[in-house]
C-alpha cells in the first residue's frame, strides 16, 4: 500500500536509520533507571541482554543522550576486536587521535585518562555492544582496568551489552575483577500486549496518521503483538511488510507475517526469570457468543471441558439446523485451551480456516454455522505443545463419557442415530 493512501507522510515503522519517534515501553524504562543507577554508583558496572532486536540500542542510546556532557563516554562495538583494537576504539571515543601502538602502551595511555578524570570527579564510563564476543585477550584487558580505583570509588565505570546471556563468562574466576563490581545484571524483557498497541499508534501519529486505529485496529495490532513476541525490532519489520501487503485500510490481521521469534536471554530456572517473567493468569479464559453482530451469551470457562452443539445438555447451546447436536469441544488443559470438532457435519473453523484439533490463542474467533464465539484470554498468546499423553485421544476419551450421560439424561425419541455426529472410538 501507498504511505499517501494510509495518510502517511514517512515510513512509520523504518528499520534502518533514525526511527521517526522514540516509544519506549515499561522493562526499556526500567533498564534506563538501572543504567542511571550504574552511572551515579561510585563503582557501578552493570550487564544489559536481550535477543537481537529487542531494542537494546535504543535504551544505550537514551541512556548516552542523558548523561551530562562533562562526563567522557566511549560507546564500542566489541564484535571481533582483540586488545589492541580494543583499546584503539575506546580512545579513539575518548577524544584521542593515535598511530598504532602496543598493547601495553595504549592500556597505559587508558589507565592515566581514566585516573584523571576520575580524580577530577568524572569517571568516564565505557559501554561495549556485543560484549560476548570480545576476544579473551580484550576481557582481561577490561578486568585491568575494572581494578583502577581513587579514593571515591573505580576511575571507570562500564555497561557490557549483549544479545545473549553473559552469565557463563561472569562466572569465569579470571572475571572477577568486573563480576564483583555488577550492579544490574539486567535481561530486557517484550511488550505486553496493550503496550504494542500504544507503541504502533504512537509511530503512525508521528508519521502524520490522524486516525492510527483506522489503519491499523485493535485486533490487528494483537495479531502483531503475537507474531513479533513483543520485540520492537522484530514489530517494526512485521508493522512494515504488513503495510506494504495491504490492499485497503483498515490492514487486516490476516497479511500479518509470523517469523520464528528469539529466545530471551534469561535463565528461565532464575531468580531473573521468576522475578521479571509475564504474570501468571489471573482468571479462565472468557467465551462471548455473537449471531450478526449480537451478542447471544456470555461465559467463563470455569470448566475443563465445554461442550457447543444444538441439543440444550450442551454447555453452549445453539438452536440452528446447521449445527449438530454435539459439534465441538473445549479443553482446558493447564494454562492452554484446545478446540475439538467432534465430527461435525458442517464442520468448526477457527478464524475462518477449518480446523479438527486446535489451541486457541487470545481473540481467536470460532465460527460454528453461522454463530460465532470468540475465545479472550490475554495469557494465551503461544500456540505451544500440550505435553503427556496424546492429548486428543485422551480428551475424546473423557468426552466419550460425558456424551453417554448427556445422551441418557436426553428423551429417547431425541437421540441422534448412530452415524449422525458422534465421534468414534477405535479400539
Amino acid at each position: 500500500m501507498d504511505l499517501g493512501a494510509a495518510g502517511l507522510h514517512e515510513q512509520p515503522f523504518p528499520t534502518h536509520g533514525k526511527p521517526l519517534a522514540i516509544i519506549t515501553y515499561q522493562s526499556q524504562r526500567v533498564a534506563l533507571d538501572a543504567l542511571q543507577e550504574t552511572h551515579e554508583h561510585a563503582t557501578g558496572i552493570s550487564l544489559l541482554q536481550g535477543p537481537t532486536l529487542s531494542g537494546k540500542s535504543i535504551v544505550i542510546r537514551s541512556f548516552v543522550d542523558s548523561i551530562e556532557q562533562d562526563c567522557a563516554v566511549a560507546l564500542v562495538d566489541g564484535k571481533g576486536l582483540n586488545t589492541t583494537n580494543l583499546l584503539l576504539a575506546v580512545l579513539r571515543q575518548f577524544g584521542y587521535e593515535i598511530d598504532l601502538s602496543s598493547a601495553n602502551e595504549l592500556l597505559g595511555l587508558l589507565r592515566v585518562f581514566a585516573l584523571q578524570q576520575a580524580t577530577s570527579g568524572e569517571p568516564p564510563l565505557l559501554i561495549i555492544e556485543n560484549a560476548h564476543e570480545l576476544n579473551p585477550s580484550a576481557l582481561r584487558a577490561l578486568c585491568e582496568l575494572a581494578e583502577l580505583r581513587v579514593r571515591q570509588g573505580s576511575a571507570l565505570k562500564m555497561v557490557l551489552v549483549s544479545n545473549r546471556s553473559l552469565s557463563a563468562v561472569m562466572e569465569a574466576p579470571a572475571m572477577q575483577p568486573i563480576a564483583k563490581r555488577i550492579l544490574h545484571d539486567f535481561h530486557l524483557q517484550p511488550m505486553a500486549c496493550e503496550e504494542v498497541r500504544n507503541y504502533i499508534h504512537e509511530k503512525l501519529i508521528a508519521a502524520g496518521s490522524e486516525c492510527p486505529a483506522f489503519v491499523f485496529p485493535r485486533e490487528t495490532c494483537d495479531a502483531l503483538w503475537r507474531a513479533s513476541g513483543g520485540w520492537p525490532g522484530i514489530l517494526d519489520r512485521i508493522a512494515l511488510l504488513a503495510l506494504a501487503n495491504a490492499d485497503c485500510l483498515p490492514v487486516a490481521a490476516d497479511v500479518v507475517e509470523y517469523p520464528v521469534l528469539p529466545a530471551g536471554t534469561w535463565d528461565p530456572e532464575s531468580e531473573i526469570a521468576a522475578e521479571s517473567a509475564a504474570p501468571v493468569p489471573t482468571g479462565p479464559p472468557q467465551l462471548i457468543v455473537t449471531n450478526n453482530g449480537s451478542v447471544i451469551q456470555e461465559l467463563t470457562m470455569e470448566k475443563t471441558r465445554i461442550l457447543v452443539g444444538r441439543s440444550e445438555h450442551n454447555d453452549i447451546a445453539v438452536g440452528s439446523r446447521f449445527i449438530s447436536r454435539h459439534h465441538a469441544l473445549l479443553v482446558r488443559h493447564g494454562s492452554t485451551t484446545f478446540l475439538m470438532d467432534l465430527n461435525s457435519t458442517n464442520g468448526t473453523f477457527v478464524n475462518a480456516k477449518r480446523v479438527s484439533n486446535h489451541v486457541l490463542l487470545h481473540d481467536d474467533v470460532i465460527t460454528v454455522g453461522h454463530h460465532r464465539i470468540k475465545f479472550s484470554d490475554p495469557f494465551a498468546t503461544t500456540r505451544g505443545t500440550l505435553e503427556g499423553e496424546d492429548f486428543a485421544d485422551t480428551a475424546i476419551m473423557k468426552t466419550l463419557d460425558d456424551m453417554r450421560s448427556l445422551l441418557a439424561r436426553e428423551n429417547t425419541e431425541l437421540l441422534p442415530a448412530a452415524t449422525e455426529d458422534l465421534p468414534t472410538l477405535k479400539t
